[in-house]
């Protein structure tokens, strides 16, 4: 869904578990954490706090 970057929970190179919080996002006033889907390093971040995303764009690359 379109939001805005609230906070970023993880940083370059971290491991990640399957369901860990890796971002939250705020849309229509609530705050939504999204997950990752498996595990994995955090590769790449795509965004910044603050930043307007549309729905369904990638922000974080993990491998």
């Amino acid at each position: 869904m379109p939001g805005r970057v609230v906070r970023i929970l993880v940083g370059l190179g971290e491991p990640v578990e399957a369901g860990q919080g890796v971002i939250v996002i705020e849309a229509m006033k609530m705050e939504n954490e999204l997950r990752a889907r498996a595990p994995g390093e955090v590769r790449e971040i795509l965004v910044r706090e603050g930043d307007t995303v549309e729905g369904n764009a990638d922000l974080v690359v993990i491998e």
